[in-house]
């Protein structure tokens, strides 16, 4: 038994594509599952703006300094 992906014959090159293909479109469909049935109509309307406040410095000592 060679383990070189090189060296290996049509039905294993054939196998691996099969199965890379099977794995994508199961991945695919996961997501687009997961997706479709999410609720989104909650989050949209409680979502607030947060304005960025002044820059502030964090030094190791465990104090802050505004710039």
């Amino acid at each position: 038994m060679n383990h070189s992906i090189h060296s290996a014959d049509r039905g294993t090159h054939l196998k691996i594509v099969v199965v890379a293909l099977v794995a994508g479109i199961a991945v695919a469909g996961f997501g687009i599952a997961a997706r479709t049935n999410a609720d989104y109509s909650q989050t949209a309307q409680s979502t607030h703006v947060i304005k960025a406040g002044k820059p502030v410095a964090i030094t190791s000592s465990g104090t802050s300094t505004v710039r």
